[in-house]
């Protein structure tokens, strides 16, 4: 009796041996930006978050978005900007879970009536400062937020933060002289507060 063989033809052979090529090559590209511009996840993420343990979590969270949508990325020059946009949207869904989640204990823990109790570093001049100035920068639109931290904090240059968020060098100087005149009409708002009492 012969026996019947079954044998997979030389180009399906091929044209799998080229994917498999093709993903090792894109993988081996991955973790050579990943290893240039990882820890800049992490910094964006802290840099809106102000938190430690979870400025590492949404720094995962957008590195493994990163890892999954690599391929699709059409242009891998622009991973850097492309992991700043995916840091910087994870952080602000973080911040606002998180203040979402933070209103609706402080409703459901204080009596309507009464006003929050003052503790001693709501007291102290420089913690009021800062949580204004943390708030002063969340009202910010992101779009001014994000160029603001990326040149003020990350200490980018406008030409470095133009390429990364993929928009005009104009347009990045103009974002970023709206968000300093913004901050500095709502810090001065609270300097004349403090100056009054």
């Amino acid at each position: 009796m012969q026996e019947l063989v079954l044998s997979q033809p030389v180009s399906t052979v091929r044209s799998e041996l080229v994917r498999e090529a093709a993903r090792a090559d894109a993988q081996r590209e991955f973790e050579e930006r990943l290893a240039e511009c990882g820890p800049l996840a992490y910094r964006v993420a802290r840099s809106v978050l102000r938190n430690t343990a979870d400025a590492e979590d949404v720094a995962q969270e957008a590195l493994l978005r990163a890892y999954k949508g690599f391929e699709r990325l059409r242009d891998r020059t622009h991973f850097r900007g492309w992991l700043v946009r995916i840091s910087f949207r994870l952080a602000l869904d973080k911040l606002r879970s998180g203040k979402r989640r933070e209103q609706r204990d402080t409703l459901w823990s204080q009596p309507a009536h009464l006003p929050p109790p003052l503790t001693a570093e709501d007291v102290v001049a420089s913690n009021q400062f800062q949580n204004h100035l943390e708030r002063a920068l969340d009202g910010l639109p992101e779009k001014f937020r994000l160029v603001l931290l990326l040149s003020a904090m990350e200490g980018y240059t406008v030409e470095e933060i133009a390429a990364m968020i993929g928009v005009p060098l104009g347009t990045v100087k103009s974002r970023i002289f709206l968000a300093r005149k913004k901050l500095a009409e709502k810090l001065r708002c609270h300097a004349n507060t403090i100056k009054r009492r």
